[in-house]
């Protein structure tokens, strides 16, 4: 009997310890061993992103040249006064424009250079003098009788950050603070031309804010411009579908270095660019043109233009080898059977260009070259095509796919063409303002968006990684705003393109993928035919040695009664 009671006594303690050692030690470290690891992310911070109100600030320098102010208002212009002016506040989306304005009194060499000639010297002679800093403007107010400017010429605006004002009669005996608030207006025209323009700044904000809020003009504009990335691939191609006929040259090298590669070289700090070429033979249009007998030529409608792409884009390669969105330039030279060949636009007239452009694609060309031989002539024709008339319709294009918004002046203002540049310096500055508030509407949103997906998905790894590009991204994001609202433009850009670039290496990375990771129910029905069979033992165990504690208790109890 003793023995008995000694075997049982050992069986029970085998089944406490046996208990102890899963309760006290398995169980913590099993849920230990399959902790899903999550570091530690910025939630308030990212939170906060999307009530943060954008500022753009821009800095206004207002100069008087000799014959615009009285002695006594000259008197009265500090070299330094600052007026700060708040502009078109839109509450509902977050943004708001502020112009910070100093007035002087132009220098001597500054009066030397404006005594030049015409105004595009003295344009020239200014920027000789200093160069504005990015994102701001300089406005030179010349007298009324200055011949400087046409009788028709209000505002000269230059290639570079500078504008001469033609000032209308300022109120001579009147306090500088009256002349100033009769200049303002005309300033503010001058600034809205070179500087940012609320449409594209809303385009810009597009993927932030809901569409109905943007403009159409806006809207159009944002769809027609390729989005923003760290670089772009250029490929021009020659489509030469009849080569019998037509042998072709063209001097693609030297046209891209005088006419691309000066307006890429002003573009490098928004992105990085490479530029190819190509030759394609026997690659004809998706669309057969049709003949025009009033004419005597053939036409392509605008309503077919959109078959032409698909068709052509299938000999163009593959960009698999880059991530960088590619734009496709395309000069197409009919075959002889279909020349001359004419494109025209929904209202049937001849587009002057003979081109037309998809939005953030490219451009296409149709280069007649019938003209350049006679009836009787041997065939194949070397033919040499003139690389300025076609160079001239693709930087157009180039223009408008990368963003660059063709300003619309008011009455009495000239724009300087920007030559051989490609883009004048106030043009760039446009850029980059719509670029830069581009990139932190666009990395807000994906960070926003990934932090969403994390705090959804409880059981997704975050490793130290990614932890690091979002930290990296929200960082980035509060200083390219910081200096957005500083009025620091290149700064602005650099730092919204380090958070655009961390937010996608974020939220593309590999180990996010959701495949990679089980529900919590499967993770059980793996779990439990595990330890299921384990577990039964232990707790037969322990249900028969709460039952003999209880059995004992009750003779005890039995025995005092």
């Amino acid at each position: 009997m003793a023995a008995m009671e000694i075997e049982k006594r050992r069986g029970r303690n085998a089944a406490l310890s046996i208990a102890a050692v899963v309760i006290l030690l398995g169980l913590p470290l099993w849920w230990k061993t399959t902790e899903t690891y999550r570091a530690w992310l910025p939630y308030s911070q990212i939170s906060e992103l999307d009530s943060l109100q954008l500022q753009l600030s821009v800095e206004v320098e207002v100069v008087f040249s000799r014959g615009t102010l009285s002695p006594e208002q000259q008197k009265k212009v500090p070299l330094s006064q600052t007026r700060e002016q708040e502009h078109q506040v839109d509450a509902k989306n977050g943004l708001r424009y502020k112009y910070e304005t100093k007035y002087r009194t132009a220098t001597i060499m500054e009066e030397d250079a404006l005594n030049q000639p015409t105004a595009q010297e003295a344009d020239h002679s200014l920027h000789m003098l200093s160069e504005s800093a990015c994102g701001s403007v300089v406005v030179y107010v010349i007298p009324e009788s200055s011949t400087l400017l046409p009788d028709d010429v209000k505002v000269y605006v230059g290639q570079w950050r500078t504008a001469l004002l033609r000032a209308t009669p300022l109120p001579p005996a009147g306090s500088l603070k009256e002349v100033l608030s009769a200049l303002e207006p005309q300033v503010k025209q001058v600034i809205d031309t070179m500087s940012f323009s609320h449409q594209e700044i809303m385009g810009a904000l597009s993927d932030r804010i809901r569409i109905s809020q943007v403009s159409k003009e806006s809207l159009v504009d944002s769809m027609r411009a390729i989005k923003s990335s760290p670089g772009y691939e250029i490929t021009f191609s020659l489509l030469n579908p009849d080569p019998k006929s037509h042998n072709l040259h063209w001097d693609i090298e030297g046209a891209v270095h005088s006419y691309i590669q000066p307006l890429l070289n002003k573009l490098s700090p928004i992105a990085n660019f490479s530029v190819d070429s190509q030759i394609l033979y026997y690659a004809v249009l998706g669309v057969n043109p049709r003949f025009d007998s009033t004419v005597s030529a053939y036409t392509l409608n605008a309503a077919s233009l959109s078959h032409v792409i698909n068709p052509v884009e299938a000999r163009l390669g593959s960009n698999a080898a880059s991530s960088y969105p590619v734009l496709n330039f395309l000069l197409y030279v009919p075959d002889a059977h279909h020349s001359p060949l004419f494109i025209r636009d929904h209202r049937k007239k001849e587009v002057p260009s003979n081109a037309f452009h998809s939005p953030r694609w490219g451009g296409i060309m149709v280069y007649n070259v019938n003209d350049m031989y006679g009836p009787e002539v041997e065939f194949p024709v070397d033919i040499t095509i003139n690389m300025a008339k076609v160079m001239g319709v693709f930087l157009a294009q180039l223009r408008l796919l990368l963003g660059v918004q063709k300003a619309q002046p008011p009455p009495g203002f000239f724009l300087q063409s920007p030559g051989s540049a490609g883009l004048a310096d106030w043009e760039l500055d446009r850029l980059l303002w719509s670029r830069s508030v581009e990139n932190v509407a666009t990395a807000t949103t994906t960070i926003t968006s990934l932090a969403q997906l994390l705090d959804q998905i409880s059981n997704i790894v975050i490793n130290d990684n990614i932890a690091q590009q979002v930290s990296s991204a929200v960082t980035s994001l509060q200083a390219a705003m910081a200096e957005l609202e500083a009025g620091n433009l290149a700064f602005a850009l650099q730092y919204s393109r380090e958070a655009i670039l961390a937010s996608e290496r974020a939220f593309f990375d590999p180990s996010l993928l959701h495949l990679l990771y089980f529900p919590d129910d499967q993770k059980f029905a793996i779990y439990i035919p595990l330890f299921l069979p384990m577990c039964v033992p232990i707790v037969l165990s322990l249900l028969k040695i709460i039952s003999e504690i209880r059995q004992k208790r009750a003779d005890k109890l039995a025995k005092k009664d």
